[in-house]
C-alpha cells in the first residue's frame, strides 16, 4: 500500500499536468482566434480596397479610351470596357479575400473545371448574353444614341452591357433586350446613315389632272427647307387601282429630321393637292361586289349529273350522285 506521501505526490502532478493542457490549449485557442481576426480584418482591407480599385479603374479605363480618337465619341465602347474592367478587378479581389481566409482556390478551380459543363448548360443563356454583347461591340450594327428597330421595338439605344441592351422608346418607355437576342434577330438601324429618304403614297381620282397633281406634290417636297436636293425629290404614278391612281412622292432628308420633315411634306400635299382641286382618295383596291345570287348553286342541263360550285369565281365542276336525296 503506497503511502500518503506518494498519492499526495501522485495527485499534485496529476494535477500540474492538466493545468499545462489546459494553459497549451487556452494559448493554441488563443493564437488561432487571433489568427482569425487578423485574417478577417485583412480580407476585409482587400475587399474595401478591391472595391475603390475597381472603381478607379474604370475611371481611368474611361479616360484613356477617351482620348483615343476611335473611342472618344462612342459611348458604347466606353461603357462595355468599364464594366469589363470593373468585373476583372472585383473578381481578382474576390480570389485574393478566399485565399487570405484559407480557401485553397487551386482546388475551388479545379472543381469549377470539372463541373464546366454543368455549369455552362446552367448558364447558357447568360453566357449566350455575354457572347453577343462582344460580338456586337465587335461588328457595331449600332451605338449608344442610334435609333434602331429590334424584334418591332423601335427606339434609341440608351446603352449596351454584358447581358442587355438599353432602348427608350417615342413615349420614354424603357425597353430591355438580351443581347442574345438581338444578335439573333434582324436590326433596322434608322439612324445608321446620315440621310434617309421618305416615301409617301397618295391617291387620285381617275378623272383627276395627273400633270397637276404631280406639280402640287413636287411643290410640297420642294417648299420645304430640311427636304434635300440632291438627290431631287421624285414624283410618278406607281400603281392603277380599281378605285384611285395611286402615286408616290420621294423625297431625302437628313436622318435626325426624318419624321418631322415626313409630316411637313405630308401636310404640304395635302395643302397642294387641295389647292389644285385635285381630290384625295383612298389608295387601296375597292372591294368586287359578289352577285345574292351567286352564293346558291346553280344545276345545268336540267340539274343533273354536274352542279357548278358555290364559288362564282371558280369554273370548275364536281359531280353528283344522282340518287342523292338532298339534292332538290
Amino acid at each position: 500500500m503506497a503511502s500518503p506521501d506518494t498519492l499526495l505526490n501522485t495527485l499534485v502532478a496529476s494535477g500540474d499536468q492538466a493545468i499545462t493542457l489546459d494553459a497549451a490549449m487556452i494559448t493554441r485557442l488563443t493564437e488561432v482566434a487571433g489568427d482569425l481576426a487578423v485574417n478577417l480584418a485583412i480580407a476585409l482591407v482587400i475587399l474595401i480596397v478591391t472595391v475603390f480599385v475597381s472603381r478607379w479603374a474604370a475611371s481611368a479605363t474611361r479616360r484613356g479610351l477617351s482620348r483615343i480618337r476611335g473611342f472618344r465619341h462612342d459611348p458604347t465602347v466606353l461603357s462595355f470596357a468599364v464594366q469589363v474592367v470593373r468585373v476583372v478587378v472585383l473578381l481578382i479581389g474576390f480570389i485574393a479575400v478566399l485565399q487570405r481566409l484559407g480557401v485553397q482556390t487551386t482546388s475551388i478551380i479545379a472543381v469549377l473545371g470539372a463541373a464546366s459543363l454543368a455549369v455552362g448548360l446552367a448558364l447558357q443563356g447568360t453566357l449566350s448574353n455575354v457572347a453577343a454583347g462582344v460580338m456586337l461591340l465587335i461588328l457595331r450594327p449600332y451605338r449608344v444614341g442610334d435609333l434602331v428597330s429590334i424584334g418591332g421595338n423601335v427606339g434609341k439605344v440608351q446603352r449596351l452591357d454584358l447581358f442587355f441592351t438599353q432602348l427608350s422608346d417615342a413615349n420614354n418607355v424603357k425597353i430591355v433586350a438580351p443581347n442574345g437576342k438581338v444578335f439573333g434577330d434582324f436590326i433596322l438601324n434608322l439612324s445608321g446613315q446620315k440621310t434617309r429618304r421618305m416615301e409617301l403614297k397618295i391617291g387620285v381620282g381617275h378623272r383627276s389632272d395627273l400633270h397637276a397633281a404631280k406639280t402640287a406634290l413636287m411643290g410640297a417636297a420642294t417648299t420645304q427647307d430640311l427636304v434635300l436636293q440632291d438627290p431631287a425629290p421624285w414624283v410618278g404614278v406607281t400603281n392603277l387601282l380599281p378605285g384611285s391612281v395611286e402615286m408616290t412622292l420621294a423625297a431625302w432628308t437628313r436622318s435626325e429630321d426624318y419624321w418631322q420633315t415626313r409630316a411637313d411634306v405630308m401636310q404640304a400635299a395635302k395643302e397642294g393637292l387641295e389647292r389644285a382641286g385635285i381630290e384625295m382618295v383612298a389608295s387601296a383596291p375597292l372591294p368586287v361586289p359578289v352577285p345574292l345570287d351567286a352564293a346558291r348553286p346553280q344545276s345545268i342541263s336540267g340539274g343533273k349529273g354536274l352542279r357548278r360550285r358555290s364559288n362564282p369565281r371558280s369554273a370548275s365542276f364536281e359531280t353528283r350522285r344522282d340518287d342523292d336525296p338532298n339534292e332538290a
